[in-house]
């Protein structure tokens, strides 16, 4: 092996950005990128100066190529995974890992099978403020966490359904989930990183205002093996288009995230506060407060060199050996609680988590 890692990266929509990070990241390679798209390709090679090969078989026949990115349509991530583990290829995705969990499976085994790196890029995992809200939860630092809930409100057009290529692939079931499985993913997985497993879900999804075969919203409870809840919202037809919130409760304080920031992270000082035994009566909601304490997420862990990216994940486990910020059995946890929702949507019935 080179010095310099080599990557190709497949699938250049969102794979492009990808791309272009390999391209400014020491120690790595761009060889190639893959698309079956030839404009798209063409025009994409051009402007990385780097080679657009058509046909992905190719790419995994070439030597120089040590790392394949996917960024394809969700259902045929692990399927290709499987390909290019096979093929002696360490391994990248976009998120979800997959759409179905009996091909997350396949694709963890030859990883193992082949002694190979597999990795799913969920890039909330390389923001910093994630890894300190995880330790401050981790320590106490809310108390006992009783809930949680997310909010995803966002709106796509009829047009981004019938878009891409091959047209319409965000609409069929065969190669895409829908709001839940699609856009709220990330926060999915952020939901289970902080709370930890998931036992058992409840869910409702249907299609309202969009022509398409997936789901655009969908609303579920989650039950976690710590006895927390989280109630999640998700939906594509909030025109024009609001924010995603996390919020958790605990039994000191609350935690407020708002598109990767936290805006409320505050605690009980004294969880012995008095209650308060007055000789006059004083209505509930105008009696005192517990004495609160802002937190600061600084005060709370980082892992050491976490890396700003996908790219340098690779670099580091390829190269030093050391584990990937979601690998594959991490990232099957959220296409577990997905489709375990989608079932739940289905039966009318509480779904146990595998």
């Amino acid at each position: 092996m080179t010095d310099e890692i080599g990557f190709a990266i497949v699938g250049l929509g969102m794979g492009r950005d990808r791309a272009e990070k390999c391209r400014n990241t020491a120690g790595a390679r761009l060889v190639a990128v893959c698309d079956i798209w030839e404009e798209r390709g063409r025009a994409v090679g051009e402007a990385l100066n780097v080679e657009w090969i058509r046909d992905y078989q190719d790419v995994l026949a070439r030597d120089d190529i040590d790392v394949v990115g996917i960024w394809t349509p969700s259902g045929l991530h692990c399927s290709m995974a499987v390909e290019a583990l096979n093929a002696g290829k360490h391994v990248c995705m976009t998120k979800p890992m997959d759409i179905r969990v009996d091909a997350c499976n396949a694709a963890i085994e030859a990883a193992e099978a082949n002694g190979l790196v597999l990795a799913v890029n969920f890039e909330s995992r390389y923001n910093p403020v994630n890894h300190q809200v995880r330790s401050a939860l981790q320590a106490g630092a809310l108390g006992d966490i009783i809930f949680g809930d997310l909010r995803l409100k966002w709106f796509r057009g009829q047009d981004y359904y019938d878009g891409g290529h091959m047209p319409g692939w965000r609409s069929r079931t065969e190669t895409e989930g829908g709001s839940l499985a699609n856009q709220a993913v990330h926060y999915v997985d952020l939901l289970q990183w902080w709370l930890g497993p998931v036992e058992r879900v409840a869910g409702s999804a249907g299609t309202f205002a969009h022509n398409i075969e997936t789901e655009d919203a969908s609303i579920s409870l989650l039950q976690f093996r710590s006895g927390a809840h989280a109630a999640v919202l998700t939906t594509t037809c909030s025109f024009p288009g609001l924010s995603t919130a996390i919020e958790i409760t605990g039994t000191r304080g609350t935690m407020s995230w708002k598109d990767q920031q936290l805006t409320i992270f505050e605690a009980i000082k004294s969880p012995d506060a008095d209650a308060g035994h007055r000789a006059e009566y004083v209505r509930p909601e105008l009696g005192e407060k517990p004495e609160s304490v802002k937190l600061a997420p600084e005060d709370f862990a980082v892992p050491e060199e976490l890396p700003a990216n996908i790219i340098e994940d690779m670099l580091g486990a390829v190269v030093e050996g050391k584990p990937v910020q979601c690998d594959g059995y991490e990232g099957r946890k959220t296409v577990q609680i997905i489709e375990a929702v989608y079932e739940s949507s289905r039966t009318g019935d509480w779904v146990e988590v595998a």
